[in-house]
């Protein structure tokens, strides 16, 4: 969603940094390349000029702290004001009332009210335990309430009987009767939309309002719609009052004005985006977490928490002892391949991890993406148990089979093979006793550490890998390593195949907080690296 933003303000902050000294002149050429950024990503134009005129007043006075550059300074400042532009602290939904607490959804058509009202619905179900009751208002569309009704079953939620001809206050009426009678804790009433607003519209939110009387009322807009959101905000604010926004689409390839203008025009709290079409695409807005991703910070927080729900801990400590017994065959690379598309696949991976969203770019053009993942997958599938377990059988013809099978072709059996091989000596170098192989266990624990991760991997030298090494234990703080530690770990990782995966590519692999410059081969701390990116001949 941020992506030509990100990319924007990354080049003008990167100008900032590498200056030991600000001039006004300097600060001044820099906002309006922000200015000119925020503009292009259409957010609204009192928002930018708000924004921007802060960011001055802060930066030009600013009381620059002696152990921080100037340029960082502003960075800070600009972050500061980024998260203040979308609200300072992440709102959840707001359940404290008496039961059943009513959610009403409003907005216009098409912007995924039905969808993200059966969303909400399981999460409340799935995550708080309560039992929730959808209704659809929706009287117009053709299908919407059946919509709503399989929809309801899909999350195995409770839905309004449909009975023809009612209005739309008669049925949010009765929804409410039915949830006190059903003894239900929240019912969620999706409302009709229309393709822009009207009085009729209008008219007809402010009558339901009255007769359900809402705790809550989430305005759902498509992210996509540009500055004409703050509009869309404005008038239901001013004419029904709402409680919050619910952004759709946010998984898309919009320019992000609507995210960061609502927010500010409004003044009422981003609860939820839609991050994709599934039931589960949904997450709660973290002010903070949205503007490390713009400014390219990456957001590990979010990382760790997707990593958690979908990674099965019992199947991470089983992989964590068969790393240390060094082995790892084709259906543990299968797993991990499985754990990372969960995850959201290279690409939200990468662009949750600081300084690494520049890289995926290049990483796309490489044809290192998810359709990477799912041919490699089809090629496992496509084989025996024996050949699983024991790849080193697979000879000329059974390899004919496989391509067959998959729809690949040998040379890219041949390229999976070849990277397993690389991983299976990282793991091999992690869990064995010969010389270096504590330094690599050692290495494990790093940044799960630092986010209370520990134990995940018992035995490990130390706390780590989330997902039996599909982060490997995450990055660790390699500036307290002295330059021999760091010397034998490059010589390790290039003796598993790993070393200058990343050659080419701006950033070479290196993360912030090496010594030196050094850049790290590969990424170790990824597994055994990244699938596919192994030493180039």
């Amino acid at each position: 969603m941020f992506e030509s933003l990100q990319e924007r303000l990354g080049s003008i902050l990167n100008g900032l940094t590498g200056r030991g000294a600000l001039s006004e002149a300097d600060v001044s050429a820099a906002l309006r390349e922000v200015r000119r950024a925020l503009l292009e990503a259409d957010v609204a134009l009192e928002v930018v000029r708000s924004f921007t005129d802060k960011v001055r007043e802060k930066a030009v006075g600013a009381a620059v702290v002696k152990s921080i550059k100037p340029g960082q300074m502003v960075v800070k400042i600009v972050h500061d004001e980024l998260v203040e532009m979308l609200g300072a602290e992440g709102v959840a939904i707001d359940l404290n009332a008496p039961a059943p607490v009513v959610i009403m959804m409003v907005g216009l058509q098409g912007s995924g009210k039905t969808t993200t009202s059966a969303k909400i619905a399981k999460r409340l179900s799935e995550r708080q335990n309560k039992k929730v009751l959808m209704a659809s208002l929706d009287t117009r569309r053709p299908a919407a309430q059946e919509q709503l009704r399989q929809l309801g079953e899909q999350v195995k939620v409770a839905t309004l009987p449909i009975i023809d001809g009612q209005s739309p206050v008669d049925i949010a009426r009765r929804a409410v009767q039915a949830a006190k009678l059903g003894g239900h804790d929240v019912v969620i009433l999706d409302t009709a939309g229309r393709t822009h607003i009207d009085e009729p519209l209008m008219v007809e939110m402010a009558d339901i309002k009255k007769v359900s009387n809402p705790h809550e009322i989430l305005l759902v807009a498509d992210s996509l719609t540009g500055q004409d959101a703050v509009n869309l905000a404005k008038s239901f604010d001013e004419r029904v009052g709402i409680t919050g926004l619910v952004l759709t689409r946010m998984d898309g390839d919009g320019r992000g004005g609507a995210a960061l203008s609502m927010r500010a025009v409004t003044g009422k709290p981003i609860k939820l985006i839609g991050t994709g079409e599934k039931m589960d695409g949904l997450e709660e807005f973290h002010p903070k977490r949205i503007a490390d991703r713009i400014l390219g910070m990456g957001d590990i927080v979010s990382l760790v928490e997707k990593a958690a729900e979908n990674i099965d801990a019992e199947q991470a400590a089983a992989m964590a002892r068969k790393m240390q017994s060094g082995k790892f065959d084709l259906n543990d690379l299968a797993s991990q391949l499985q754990q990372m598309s969960k995850m959201g696949g290279m690409g939200g991976i990468m662009g949750m991890m600081p300084g690494m969203g520049k890289m995926k770019d290049q990483m796309a053009a490489a044809g290192l993406d998810d359709k990477m993942f799912g041919r490699q997958l089809a090629i496992i599938s496509s084989m025996t148990k024996a050949e699983r377990a024991n790849p080193d059988v697979l000879k000329h013809s059974r390899k004919k089979r496989i391509a067959a099978g998959s729809g690949t072709d040998a040379a890219e059996i041949n390229k999976l093979l070849k990277m397993h091989r690389g991983m299976a000596d990282m793991m091999k170098a992690m869990g064995g006793k010969g010389k270096g192989g504590g330094l690599m266990r050692g290495m494990m624990g790093g940044l799960a550490n630092k986010m209370g991760l520990g134990g995940m991997m018992p035995g490990m030298g130390g706390p780590g890998g989330m997902g039996g090494g599909i982060m490997g234990g995450g990055m660790p703080d390699l500036s307290k390593m002295d330059p021999k530690q760091l010397e034998a770990l490059q010589k390790q990782a290039q003796a598993a195949g790993l070393g200058g995966g990343m050659k080419g590519l701006p950033g070479g692999g290196g993360l912030p907080g090496l010594p030196g410059g050094m850049k790290l081969p590969g990424l170790p701390g990824m597994g055994g690296g990244l699938p596919g990116l192994g030493k180039k001949k």
